[in-house]
């Protein structure tokens, strides 16, 4: 839909409101609830800047007697505004803005839910941020260290998982070498096994496939001398992520663990107790399931994708015929 149809739609909830007989704290509460309906799974960038919209309508309503009224919605606006594609950080820049002016009031009355929600949103935009230059990494990662004291596995699985997952990814991005590398990948291993404490395969298999996919990824990038026992717990993870992550039912994220797997098949030898053996075997299996990913890419729009993956499986196409062995059929 584009951003006039949803400039139409946000009059039309502007022009209601305008018209109910209500409070203005019913007013911005009201204007709060449109916002978030529009915001929940948003199909265009139009939807989050129409919610953006009413959301500022609300806090020019929002009594000043309202603080906790006006601290939520700021929150709720900050969530909105993170998500907004494009090049420029200023969305992320404002959303940080009204989560730091909101945080001490909800501190002070808002619920430890509501705190700790907060600070996993900060967490993600200091983290955004700081790919830009404009933030600290180590900010990011305290911001999620505070959530986690009240998002623990038994009570919040889901925003514990979700949380481990962002604070791994986060540990991954630190730029350290040597000594400081295997440190950083050993957190971040040691995060995603830690997320998955909570979640299950049938409670929550969307946080489930994630964390086990990114174990799967990190358990390949640590350096260690233990290359292969690695590659095979990564395996085993993907292999984990795809009870979830069907090709039916998750195509794209199906596409991402399999190009994963194939990745760590590609290095592994076919007989862990004779790498001199070679892995013509598994590089086969890997060119098989890049030949799919990048059908899957290609099908879906992900131009950029199909393309990396091509050129990955142009690479073991070659290594195949200078072994003398032909691809896998497909």
């Amino acid at each position: 839909m584009s951003l006039e149809r949803f400039e139409t739609e946000v009059q039309a909830a502007l022009a209601a409101v305008e018209g109910a007989e209500a409070t203005p704290t019913q007013k911005a509460e009201m204007l709060v609830e449109f916002a978030m309906g529009l915001q929940k799974k948003p199909k265009s960038p139009a939807q989050l800047q129409a919610a953006v919209s009413l959301y500022r309508k609300g806090l020019e309503v929002c009594p000043e007697g309202e603080p906790l009224l006006r601290a939520r919605t700021q929150a709720r606006m900050a969530t909105a505004l993170r998500a907004l594609p494009g090049e420029s950080s200023a969305p992320l820049e404002e959303a940080l803005a009204v989560l730091e002016e909101s945080r001490p009031v909800l501190e002070a009355l808002g619920l430890p839910e509501e705190v700790a929600e907060l600070e996993m949103n900060r967490g993600l935009v200091l983290q955004a941020l700081s790919a830009a230059g404009r933030a600290r990494l180590q900010d990011a990662i305290v911001a999620y260290q505070r959530a986690l004291r009240v998002f623990d596995h038994a009570r919040y699985p889901q925003e514990h998982a979700i949380l481990h997952n962002n604070l791994a990814t986060a540990f991954l991005s630190i730029p350290v070498a040597g000594e400081g590398s295997k440190m950083r990948e050993a957190l971040a291993v040691s995060s995603f096994e830690e997320g998955l404490k909570g979640v299950s395969l049938v409670d929550h298999p969307v946080e489930y496939a994630m964390l086990q996919n990114n174990l799967g990824n990190a358990l390949q990038s640590v350096s260690s001398s233990h290359a292969v026992e690695n590659s095979l717990r990564a395996l085993d993870a993907y292999a984990e992520a795809l009870r979830v992550r069907t090709r039916r039912d998750m195509p794209l994220e199906y596409a991402n663990t399999i190009a994963n797997k194939a990745t760590c098949l590609w290095g592994l030898p076919d007989d862990p107790q004779d790498p001199r053996a070679g892995n013509r075997a598994n590089l086969r299996e890997a060119h098989a399931l890049l030949t799919e990913a990048e059908a899957i890419f290609a099908e879906f729009g992900e131009g950029q994708k199909a393309d990396s993956v091509r050129q990955a499986r142009l690479e073991m196409a070659a290594e195949l015929a200078a072994a003398g062995t032909p691809p896998l059929p497909h």
